[in-house]
């Protein structure tokens, strides 16, 4: 294959209005970081080593989990050596460690190396999450240097086969006995089996187990306990231990998820994370407000990572669909049918493209500012001021769900938008589909975390209408108090006005669902059954709600980028621009509820978007340059940086097993018999 680059995709670098290196630079966070993301890059994704000698598709179930593991093991010797965790871990933040770990670890390890997930990453993921939060200083010097150094490989296991998002449901049982120091771990029935942790099945030796704990006759709720599932040398199941992997699922099939029972299995009652919940020798539990903060902070930094892979899967995908945009002709817009113009001239296929690009800036941008807001609230925890949990509570399970959800829609409109293509495989279009569609789901499904959040907003209205202070992200609820003011009245084409439009609706939505609940409880209806009752509603008022607060927060992101130049200041500006003139479209029909628009009103912000299409276009194939996506974590023969996709895809489809003979063994045991069968 020739070195040069496709010539429509070196025209579109060409025409961009910036300056693609000082994107890629802002993107990586400066300087010092993009030449460590090049460093890691040329350590992990050069290596020939670290790839499948047959591509994955072609794959048995089992033989993809074989070669899973031989990439985990050779990838993880690697990373831990250039990463360097030992001396991160001793000299760093945990914390701030154990995120760089994690996000290194999934960009360049699941994406780039496993294509379809690893099976060690909960153990980085979840396992050392719940350690952090949950160990006493001892527990962690114990288990954290064991778990850095690989010399165990551990999951986390809560959900059951009969229970997931209901966690009183949960039905593991952890028994404490006084004489001997022990819990006991049972499964007392089908449904209390541990269902889904990714590694369960055959990778890891240890995990982390959410169970019961039953002491004195009495229970006190879920509680962590770590428990040796496998022997260190034979990798043998220990006696009680029913273990195995749960088969293969809609996508990430090299994850070894499993399924886990108990029968009796004994365990020291040290090895109960007691940072904040112990039971002591005797039997007597003791506990502390900061146990039920604690699992509430370890799971909003899960929840954080799952809003990182949500933003980097929408780069992947957007980077392919708008590179191939650019290569592939066809359909003749004009009266010279012989000219095929780039289907990226066609203004349904920018509908398509274009606002994805756009949405990945901003998850990024967002993404990034939410673990800063995670880092200020763990300190202020650290010192015992809890004011901003709440609040960040209600933000990372809103966004994770609508990042998660935006995400998987935003891969499926680009696969379709690149044609029949993206229906093959060696588009990367269908894995990246099926292997985070799963994000929706796990680490909290979206609905109950879209309901958590409306939970917030009902509460912080009622303490509006008392008069309290209320969170900083929800001052525009008072726009719902003052009638007088209208949103939309000199419009003149201003995103800013739009957002105000959306809060308004958005604050509307939420007084007008809040006064039903109330309205039910005045009736003696519970407070639960009303929520039922207004569920659905419940559940928009929480995505509207996180929409706002994603667009107006990124009005103050946008006028803090101050490591990039005003070219790429003014590309971020048109790509926000679009973004909110896409979601204004998208959620017009609650806007119209309480704002009376006209059908001109409607059809000028529909203009307005057209014509941010078109505005951005010329600098689409520059932007996702700038996400400075290497052709391995791409994947994909319709995404790579020379545009060269024919070629690339004729590449892929010889290394087909079925094409490597002219005739396949099928035709003499079958079809040769049939067809001289004389039928």
């Amino acid at each position: 294959m020739e070195n040069h680059v496709n010539p429509d995709l070196q025209k579109e670098r060409d025409t961009a209005t910036f300056n693609v290196d000082d994107f890629k630079m802002w993107w990586a966070g400066g300087r010092k970081k993009l030449a460590e993301k090049r460093h890691l890059e040329e350590v992990f994704l050069n290596d020939p080593e670290l790839t499948y000698e047959t591509p994955p598709s072609y794959l048995s179930y089992k033989a993809l989990h074989e070669e899973n593991i031989r990439l985990v093991s050779k990838a993880t010797k690697k990373f831990h050596s250039e990463v360097m965790v030992k001396e991160v871990a001793k000299n760093g933040d945990e914390w701030e460690m154990l995120r760089k770990f994690r996000n290194i670890h999934a960009m360049f390890l699941v994406m780039g190396v496993g294509q379809n997930g690893l099976s060690d990453h909960v153990h980085f993921g979840l396992y050392l999450p719940t350690l952090l939060s949950q160990g006493t200083d001892e527990q962690k010097q114990k288990w954290l240097t064991k778990a850095l150094n690989m010399e165990m490989i551990a999951t986390y296991v809560q959900t059951e086969l009969g229970h997931g998002t209901y966690l009183k449901g949960l039905e593991t049982t952890a028994e404490y006995d006084p004489k001997n120091e022990e819990f006991i771990l049972n499964s007392p029935t089908l449904s209390s089996y541990k269902w889904w942790p990714g590694g369960l099945g055959h990778t890891v030796n240890y995990a982390v187990v959410m169970a019961t704990l039953i002491t004195k006759g009495k229970s006190y709720g879920l509680q962590p306990f770590i428990v040796q599932l496998r022997d260190e040398d034979t990798h043998m199941p220990l006696p009680g231990i029913i273990i195995g992997d749960i088969g293969p699922k809609m996508g990430l099939n090299n994850l070894n998820n499993g399924f886990l029972g108990f029968d009796n299995v004994r365990i020291p009652r040290l090895q109960m994370l007691m940072k904040n919940s112990q039971v002591q020798a005797c039997g007597k539990f003791k506990s502390t407000p900061m146990s039920a903060l604690s699992f509430g902070a370890s799971m909003m930094f899960v929840r954080l990572g799952v809003v990182n892979d949500a933003a980097q899967t929408l780069m992947v995908a957007s980077t392919i669909a708008t590179r191939y945009s650019a290569v592939r002709r066809q359909s003749p817009i004009g009266d010279d049918t012989s000219i095929e113009p780039q289907i990226m001239d066609h203004l349904t296929q920018q509908a398509k493209v274009l606002p994805q690009i756009g949405k990945t800036i901003v998850f990024k941008l967002i993404s990034d500012n939410t673990w800063n807001l995670y880092t200020e609230v763990m300190k202020e925890i650290k010192v015992g001021d809890f004011t901003h949990l709440p609040e960040l509570h209600a933000i990372t399970c809103g966004l994770k769900a609508i990042f998660t959800t935006d995400a998987v829609k935003g891969v499926e409109i680009l696969r379709l938008a690149c044609g029949g293509h993206g229906y093959a495989d060696y588009s990367n279009m269908p894995a990246l589909y099926c292997n985070n569609v799963s994000m929706c789901t796990y680490d909290g499904e979206n609905t109950v975390l879209l309901l958590q959040t409306a939970k917030y907003l009902y509460r912080e209205w009622s303490k509006l209408l008392q008069g309290k202070p209320i969170a900083s992200t929800l001052q525009y609820f008072r726009s719902a108090l003052d009638v007088t003011t209208e949103p939309l009245q000199d419009w003149q084409g201003c995103v800013k006005a739009l957002i105000d439009a959306l809060e308004y609706t958005t604050a509307h939505k939420v007084r007008m669902v809040y006064e039903k609940i109330e309205k039910e409880k005045i009736k003696g209806t519970s407070q639960e059954k009303a929520f039922n009752k207004y569920g659905i509603q419940l559940v928009k008022i929480a995505e509207l709600h996180t929409r706002v607060y994603i667009a107006r927060t990124m009005v103050g992101l946008l006028k803090n980028q101050r490591k990039a130049t005003s070219a790429v200041k003014s590309v971020l500006k048109d790509a926000f621009d679009l973004f909110v003139r896409y979601e204004f479209l998208n959620n017009i029909g609650d806007v119209l509820q309480f704002i009376p628009l006209t059908g001109q009103d409607v059809d000028a912000y529909q203009g307005c978007f057209e014509r941010s299409l078109l505005k951005f276009r010329t600098n689409a194939v520059a932007v996702v340059d700038g996400f400075d996506a290497h052709d391995r974590i791409l994947s994909s023969a319709l995404g790579s940086y020379d545009g060269h996709v024919y070629e690339r895809i004729f590449e892929m489809v010889k290394k087909n097993p079925l094409n490597q003979k002219p005739v396949n063994e099928s035709f003499d045991l079958y079809l040769k018999p049939l067809m001289k069968s004389s039928l």
